[in-house]
C-alpha cells in the first residue's frame, strides 16, 4: 500500500479498454487515491479512453487525447511532458496499461529512488511469460545492441523517476524515439529492480514481429553516433588488412610464388575491398557529423494533443 506520498502514473493506451479498467482498479486497490493518472490515449477509434473510467476506479487524472496514433514511446513522451510542466514535484511511475507491468511491483520502484543518489529505478525482468521466438530475438537483440553501441540494455518502459530525472527527460528528443534508450543517454544515475513479467489482462498483444525489430532498430538510433563510430572503426580496420595483403601480394609475385593468374585476381579484390571500406567509412563520418548536429531540444509535445479530459477533483489544472 502508498505511504500516503502522491505520485504520477502515465500509461499510454490504444485499442484496448478492457485491460485500462482493469488497471485502474487495481491501482485503485493496491494504492488507494494516492495517485494522479495520466492516461495517454494514442488515437484510438474505436475504444477512446474517457474520464469516466478514471472516475469509476476512485482515482483522479487526465486523459490526453492524442490527434493521431504515434506510437507507444512518442505517447509516452507525450506523457512525460505533460507531467514536467504541469506537476513538476511529483514523482513519476511510466507503466503499459496492458497488465505486464503489475501495480504490486510499483512500491519497490518508488521506494529505490533516493534523493541525490538515485533518479530513475527501472525493472529488469527475472522472469518473462513470452513465447520461444520472442526469447530468441530479444537474445539477438541485446547482443547485437551491446556490439554496436558497448552498452548493455536490460529494462523497457516500466520504470519509477523522480521529479528530476522527469524533467530532464521531457526536453530530450530520443525519449519519443526509444524510451530506455533516453534514460541511458541521459545520464542519469538508475538502479535495476529485479521484477517478475506479469500475463496480459485481455486480449493479444499488438507487437508483432515487424514492430519488435522497428523497435530494437530505434534503439539502435538513440546511439547513432557511437554506432556510426564503430563501423567507421571496423572500416579502416578491414582497410587496414587489405593495404597489407596487396602489399604481401605483391611480394610474393615479385619473388615468383604466386601461382599464374593468381595475382591479379587477389589483387583485384584486395583493391575492391579498399575502395568499398573506404567510401563506407568516410560515408560513417559525414554521418556522424550530420548526428551531432541535430536538434538538442525535444520538439514540443502540446501540437499532438487534440484534448485533455479532466477526471476527478484532484486533476491537475
Amino acid at each position: 500500500m502508498s505511504d500516503g506520498t502522491p505520485f504520477v502514473i502515465v500509461t499510454p493506451v490504444y485499442e484496448d479498454l478492457d485491460a485500462a479498467s482493469e488497471l485502474l482498479a487495481e491501482l485503485r486497490t493496491n494504492f488507494g487515491p494516492d495517485l494522479i493518472i495520466v492516461a495517454v490515449d494514442d488515437g484510438s477509434v474505436r475504444q477512446p479512453v474517457t474520464p469516466g473510467m478514471i472516475e469509476d476506479a476512485g482515482l483522479a487524472g487526465v486523459v490526453l487525447r492524442l490527434r493521431r496514433n504515434v506510437g507507444h514511446q512518442r505517447a509516452i513522451a507525450v506523457g512525460l511532458g505533460y507531467v514536467a510542466e504541469h506537476m513538476p514535484e511529483l514523482p513519476c511511475v511510466v507503466m503499459d496499461s496492458d497488465g505486464e507491468d503489475r501495480p504490486h511491483t510499483i512500491s519497490q520502484l518508488l521506494g529505490s529512488l533516493a534523493p541525490d543518489v538515485v533518479e530513475v529505478a527501472v525493472a529488469q525482468r527475472r522472469k518473462r511469460v513470452e513465447t520461444a521466438q520472442f526469447k530468441a530475438f530479444y537474445f539477438i537483440y541485446k547482443l547485437v545492441f551491446q556490439l554496436l553501441t558497448g552498452r548493455q540494455i536490460s529494462f523497457g518502459n516500466f520504470m519509477a523517476l523522480a521529479p528530476k530525472a522527469v524533467q530532464r527527460l521531457a526536453i530530450m528528443p530520443e525519449l519519443g524515439i526509444h524510451v530506455a534508450g533516453a534514460v541511458l543517454v541521459s545520464r542519469l544515475r538508475l538502479v535495476l529492480c529485479p521484477v517478475d513479467r506479469g500475463r496480459r489482462y485481455s486480449g493479444n498483444t499488438k507487437m508483432n514481429f515487424t514492430s519488435l525489430v522497428l523497435h530494437g532498430c530505434r534503439a539502435l538510433m538513440i546511439f547513432a553516433e557511437d554506432v556510426l563510430l564503430r563501423i567507421c572503426l571496423l572500416c579502416f580496420a578491414v582497410a587496414s588488412f587489405s593495404v597489407v595483403s596487396i602489399v604481401v601480394t605483391i611480394v610474393l609475385k615479385s619473388i615468383g610464388l604466386a601461382t599464374p593468374g593468381w595475382f591479379s585476381v587477389a589483387l583485384g579484390i584486395l583493391l575492391l575491398v579498399l575502395l568499398q571500406t573506404s567510401a563506407l567509412a568516410l560515408m560513417t563520418l559525414m554521418l556522424t557529423g550530420v548526428v551531432r548536429g541535430g536538434s538538442p531540444i525535444a520538439p514540443d509535445y502540446k501540437p499532438l494533443i487534440e484534448r485533455v479530459l479532466r477526471a476527478g477533483i484532484r486533476a491537475p489544472a
